[in-house]
């Protein structure tokens, strides 16, 4: 098992992150499946500060059933010239009953002088009888030192002193805390051996002659990512020594985020070789991500290390022709350690590798190298066009499908129109006509909705429902436009990306036209085709699923 102390802090100092926000239910869910994870410490927020986190307190007491985690409670040493059991801030932190409390002081004499407005000693003071008295009431301490490196930097013996005072007071673990995240991975390692060496913080069998207990006590690292080298300066203080790390699950928090313990993770046991994780866990890694992400309202990171969709996805054609002959020619991990999966994207970037791949992964056997180089000929005038296929893959498929001798489309369109039109006393509406051919039949819909390509949507699905009636379990989760040439103002040719769902997958489309009209209808009409063709439950009597060789034929959706 890994010495490591895993500390998350998601809860209280990822809220800080602009747009984040979790509600008490969400927090709970969250600190279950930390919990599950293996993490060690859940620190849940800062009692008396709002409601809803002694609303959270009270509840994970009675509600939370936790197999490994302590919660922690979080808040600052007591007040200038106050006794801590007089202090109503240090009081909140023992009602709110947690097994652990964490307490932040200061360290940089700037803070202590220009924030607290008193003198060096009386921050000492602080410290040493908050940490005292908290550890008193039989809680377990962890000192955070607030501005530890900036303090350090400033004035080294002051910093040190503050470490000591905490150390004196009875603390378990002190944190030295790279707060504005300004510092890079050589200054977190020269002060963290600092303190190691003249303090004997965390340094076994070193009785710490100026710290009296300073061989036992833990030492950690909070890391902000203003440098963007949060995960870097965490990563460089364990490699000095230190044995606690604190961070955001997907590095959220204040400015620009803390060290994302997503990553972290990763790193301290895939490559420096702590064990924090089952495999079975560890392979979680991208599903935690995910349901904080979720309960976050935020969209994942696809760019996020380890765990983003694009952490793994290969696009050039000399990295997919290397990466078919062996896959970790360009990966630095699996991505099924970590719970993620390798992804070849298409675009018109692709070599021939590219294609190949993506018609294996699609099913599609039997397509001739010619197909193939067709398929990827075509792909490449389309984004040319201004298409994009990398995150509509769906159409991707339908142009490998529509490359087989024989395909029949589930639905033909023979025209379509789409008006926007306003009337006194209605106010703006749309009407959207569209004729389809469905095997030989000709279908003639029309239908209104509350822009054009809503009402298209409508009336494509009332065209081709009596012959598909699973098409009403499709709807639409996004709908983005995209100008691909501003310059030519009204002009300017448009990018359509639509991504769908029938409840159980997804798939995206796309589509591009100097009309968004045209634009919007070629990708909501491939997300259509798409689910016909693949969903199980339809009864679909083309020939798309013909697997023998056969000769390239252009075939497409005509636009009228």
């Amino acid at each position: 098992m890994s010495t490591i102390q895993l500390f998350d802090t998601t809860l209280r100092d990822g809220t800080q992150a602009e747009g984040v926000s979790f509600s008490a239910d969400d927090k709970l869910r969250i600190a279950a499946r930390l919990d599950d994870f293996g993490v060690d410490y859940i620190e849940g927020g800062w009692p008396g500060s709002n409601p809803k986190d002694m609303e959270f307190f009270e509840r994970a007491a009675n509600e939370l059933t936790l197999k490994h985690a302590k919660i922690v409670a979080f808040g600052s040493t007591c007040r200038v010239k106050t006794k801590p059991a007089k202090d109503p801030q240090i009081q909140l932190l023992i009602e709110a009953n947690t097994p652990v409390v964490s307490i932040f002081g200061k360290s940089w004499e700037m803070q202590v002088t220009d924030v607290l407005r008193t003198t060096l000693d009386e921050n000492l003071r602080m410290i040493r009888e908050s940490v005292a008295y908290v550890k008193a009431q039989g809680r377990e301490v962890v000192y955070d030192a607030e501005h530890f490196f900036d303090g350090y930097k400033a004035n080294p013996e002051y910093a040190l002193a503050t470490l000591k005072a905490a150390v004196i007071g009875g603390a378990d673990a002190v944190v030295l805390c790279d707060t504005n995240g300004g510092c890079l991975p050589w200054d977190i390692t020269e002060a963290v051996q600092a303190v190691r060496d003249e303090l004997g913080i965390g340094v076994a069998g070193n009785s710490g002659k100026d710290a009296p207990r300073s061989a036992s006590v833990t030492l950690g690292i909070h890391a902000h990512n203003d440098s963007g080298t949060g995960v870097a300066n965490t990563l460089a203080a364990v490699r000095a020594g230190a044995n606690h790390v604190q961070g955001t699950i997907n590095g959220y928090g204040e400015r620009c985020g803390n060290a994302d313990l997503v990553a972290v993770i990763a790193d301290l046991q895939l490559k420096m070789g702590h064990t924090l994780a089952s495999e079975e866990k560890l392979g979680q890694l991208a599903d935690l991500s995910h349901f904080v992400s979720e309960l976050a309202n935020l969209s994942p990171d696809s760019h996020q290390p380890f765990v983003g969709q694009s952490a793994f996805a290969h696009k050039g054609g000399t990295h997919v022709n290397a990466v078919v002959k062996n896959v970790m020619t360009y990966q630095h991990v699996d991505p099924s350690a970590v719970g993620n999966q390798t992804r070849v994207l298409v675009s018109e970037l692709s070599g021939k590798d590219n294609i190949a791949v993506k018609s294996e992964e699609f099913g599609l056997h039997g397509l001739s190298k010619e197909q193939e180089r067709a398929v990827l000929r075509q792909i490449k005038n389309l984004e040319n066009a201004g298409f994009a296929f990398e995150s509509a893959e769906a159409s991707v498929e339908l142009l490998l499908r529509r490359t087989k001798k024989g395909y029949v489309s589930p639905f033909e369109l023979v025209d379509y129109s789409a008006s926007v039109q306003h009337r006194e006393g209605r106010g703006m509406f749309s009407e959207a006509t569209v004729k389809v051919k469905v095997y030989d039949t000709i279908y003639h819909e029309v239908s209104e909705g509350n822009g054009p390509v809503n009402a298209l949507d409508l009336a494509l699905r009332k065209a081709i429902r009596r012959v598909y009636p699973s098409v009403d379990s499709i709807s639409l989760k996004d709908y983005k436009v995209r100008i691909l040439d501003s310059q030519s103002a009204t002009g300017a040719r448009v990018r359509v990306l639509i991504d769908s769902t029938d409840g159980e997958r997804s798939w995206g489309t796309v589509g591009a036209s100097s009309n968004i009209i045209e634009a919007s209808w070629r990708a909501l009409s491939d997300s259509f085709e798409f689910f016909l063709l693949t969903d199980e439950e339809t009864e679909y009597r083309g020939m798309e699923r013909i697997d023998e060789p056969l000769e390239m034929i252009q075939t497409g959706v005509g636009v009228a």
